[in-house]
């Protein structure tokens, strides 16, 4: 098969997607390019359905290579192994706006992959991957209702920016993902640095019309290498056993589905269905299934209905209502900082423990980014949503709404220069019922204030839901699990007082106009007010004072060139210094120094030996120092480890003296003042000046000198002293040249 390439501009830049050359047994693939970042994007679908499930088993990949980048994988065995986080998010990423695009009742299973195949760490290849997999599956036969088009959105010198690099990224106050057909968006994905509603709905209208672009580019493409679809056509219902349900569930339906007790609920309405089917089963022996999808019909459009009709919702709020929250800090005596945060019947419990920079996470991935300080970590065990089954290692929607909070409070965390941490926060779903990555947010804000975390400001975090019928909408704040299920829209906004930080929606419907959207997140804003002022009641503001429990890390910054000393050959002066203080020890390029512990003395006297081993001399500044040698014209006085300088004779005291050892003896220790640091880097010292000035400043001189000596030298008249000259090869220290 001939290649065939459709290129087209968008954001000032060249992309292009060609098919032809690469996988050719698959049922569509694309070759995505966006400068040196391309992609190779497989769909593949089963011949058969899969039988016996009622879901469409639809997987996607997204596969790094590091070949990609020019690396080496830094596992031992040298090759990839499980995706990295960033791999997952963007799988998720590419998933979202798909599925929706797939006939009800589909079956076969459709495996999409994205491989990384070069990047040039400027243009994205998690929006290149969605665009690469619409476009495979567009010209494929499988029956996708596509295409979908996705850019990421920056907000950069206060101009909204479509695919900005992702250089720049740092410094944009927000980084949007929007994804969709060119009638509607689909999924969105955000973090920001509390920017306004406003510049949101701004970014996702250039979105959009930036996806049209896209869209039309795959089109293209169809038009000349697409496969026919394969037929599929949805399964109906038979009228007949719709109405035969119908009119069984009549009476007891809202008796079963309106109730606050999301458990309750839950068995009531299994029980409505167990008697629905027993009772049709005589009629439809064989139909079990599909009596079990006309019940959960049944339900979601009571639902609905009651909510567009009459505003009411499963558990009687009103459509802008959110439900009672409890909050608790310093859950946990141990812990550095803890958090439980209850809404309704999701429960949150947050736990922060603080480490040193050597525990931040490493990152072997294709990205910029080599390390992290700040992590969030999502566990949802069995029990949260009263079932029991085999606890499995976390799987996409854990890392995902573990991501999701973790970029909510990225924004307002201490520069490391201000908080020399690193953080990792977990949170424990206790109870689920609705919005638990939001609820992980609320209780990430209170485990940092707990720790003393000095937050520039608190986040809070809200879900909202959206249900039309007919032509009539109503939003949904703060919505439920079954609200979620039955409903069109996921819509989850964190945030500040003053602004958002990070949102994430999905939306089952085909098109959501600028006014819902706008409306949506006006209300989030109110809603997430109210769950903040909540917080607050409890804990104002970070606490002054950390745990007892938490490290003490203090920062030293020294001259890079240093950092051999502290070191050691072979490590031998940290370790040494470790053991015997107790303490933990970074230490970064840039020459700042993190000192770790508990214990304060054993931090102070790591601190010490640092200083001493590091310190520089500065002139003018007195000294205790330590005669080390003597010479016939002075003393050689060391005043920091293995750093130390002369004290001509004529300095010693205000009068003369015949000998050096009229003053001082080697071993004795001497106040002396740093005069200067000749050009040839030779310190020179005052033991009279550090005399004079600490007598003038009212200070003890504390020295052991040989007194009868200092008494016999200060009775002799004071003579005009003419100093000798100094003889050749002075070093300014014992080790050489001792320079700055």
């Amino acid at each position: 098969m001939a290649e065939v390439t459709k290129s087209f501009e968008l954001a000032g830049r060249k992309l292009s997607l060609s098919s032809g050359t690469m996988a050719e047994q698959a049922n569509g693939a694309v070759l995505i390019k966006d400068g040196d970042t391309v992609i190779l994007s497989t769909a593949t679908m089963s011949r058969e359905p899969r039988p016996g499930i009622d879901f469409f088993p639809l997987t996607c990949d997204y596969e790094e290579k590091h070949y990609a980048v020019g690396r080496i994988p830094g596992a031992f065995m040298r090759r990839e192994g499980r995706p990295s986080e960033q791999a997952i998010l963007n799988s998720r990423l590419t998933d979202r706006p798909l599925r929706p695009l797939f006939p009800d009742g589909f079956r076969h299973d459709v495996q999409v992959m994205s491989t990384v195949l070069s990047t040039d760490q400027v243009n994205d290849p998690a929006t290149l991957a969605i665009n690469g997999a619409s476009a495979a599956l567009t010209i494929s036969d499988i029956p996708f209702l596509g295409p979908v088009g996705a850019v990421r959105m920056g907000y950069l010198d206060g101009q909204v920016v479509v695919n900005p690099k992702l250089t720049d990224m740092d410094r944009s106050e927000l980084d949007l993902v929007v994804a969709g057909t060119k009638d509607a968006i689909l999924m969105v994905e955000a973090g920001a640095k509390g920017v306004s509603e406003q510049i949101v709905v701004d970014a996702l209208e250039m979105a959009h019309q930036a996806i049209g672009v896209i869209c039309q580019a795959i089109e293209e493409l169809r038009a000349e290498v697409g496969k026919p679809k394969r037929e599929f056509t949805s399964p109906s219902f038979d009228q007949t056993q719709v109405e035969a349900v119908g009119d069984f569930i009549a009476a007891r339906l809202d008796q079963a589905c309106y109730n606050p007790d999301k458990a309750d609920r839950e068995l009531q309405l299994a029980t409505l269905k167990a008697d629905t089917k027993a009772a049709l089963a005589e009629r439809w022996p064989d139909d079990s299934g599909q009596l079990d999808a006309i019940f959960e019909k049944k339900v979601k459009d009571r639902v609905r209905q009651r909510v567009i009709e009459e505003g009411v919702r499963v558990d009687g709020r009103g459509t802008k209502d959110v439900r009672d929250i409890t909050v608790q800090v310093g859950v946990l005596p141990r812990t550095h900082g803890s958090g439980m945060f209850r809404r309704g019947q999701t429960q949150a419990l947050t736990i922060l423990t603080l480490g040193t920079m050597g525990d931040a996470q490493k990152i072997d991935g294709l990205g910029l980014e080599v390390s992290k300080r700040y992590m969030h970590h999502y566990n949802m065990p069995p029990y949260s949503v009263g079932e029991a089954k085999p606890l499995r290692s976390p799987g996409r929607r854990e890392i995902g709404h573990g991501a999701l909070a973790e970029r909510a409070l990225l924004p307002v965390l201490p520069s490391l220069d201000d908080w020399p941490y690193t953080m990792r926060l977990v949170s424990e779903i206790l109870s689920s019922n609705g919005s638990t990555s939001m609820a992980s947010v609320c209780g990430s804000t209170l485990a940092l204030m707990d720790a003393g975390v000095p937050l520039t400001a608190p986040v809070a975090g809200i879900a909202m839901g959206l249900v039309t019928r007919e032509g009539r909408y109503a939003i949904l704040t703060d919505i439920q699990g079954v609200e979620d299920a039955l409903g069109d829209m996921d819509f989850k906004v964190a945030g500040t007082k003053d602004g958002i930080t990070a949102l994430q929606m999905d939306i089952k419907i085909k098109g959501l106009s600028r006014q819902m959207m706008a409306e949506a997140l006006e209300q989030a804003r109110a809603a997430r007010l109210h769950v903040l002022q909540k917080m607050l009641d409890v804990i104002p503001e970070p606490r002054k004072e950390m745990s007892e429990y938490s490290p003490r890390i203090t920062t030293l910054q020294i001259n890079p060139d240093k950092i051999r000393d502290i070191i050691g050959p072979g490590g031998k002066v940290i370790r040494k210094i470790v053991e015997e203080t107790g303490v933990q020890i970074d230490v970064e390029d840039d020459g700042r120094v993190f000192i770790a512990s508990s214990d304060q003395d054993g931090a102070r006297r790591a601190i010490d030996w640092i200083k001493g081993l590091t310190d520089e001399v500065e002139v003018g500044k007195i000294y205790r120092g330590k005669v080390v040698r003597i010479m016939p014209f002075g003393a050689f006085v060391e005043v920091l480890p293995n750093q130390d300088g002369l004290v001509h004779v004529s300095k010693l005291t205000d009068h003369r003296v015949e000998r050096v050892e009229e003053v001082a003896n080697l071993g004795d220790e001497i106040m002396v003042k740093a005069s200067e640091i000749d050009s040839q880097g030779r310190l020179n010292l005052s033991r009279q000046a550090a005399i004079e000035e600490l007598t003038r400043e009212g200070l003890p001189i504390d020295e052991k000198i040989d007194r009868e000596r200092m008494a016999e030298a200060l009775a002799r008249p004071a003579e005009t002293y003419e100093p000798r000259e100094r003889s050749g090869g002075f070093r300014g220290g014992r080790g050489g040249d001792r320079r700055r």
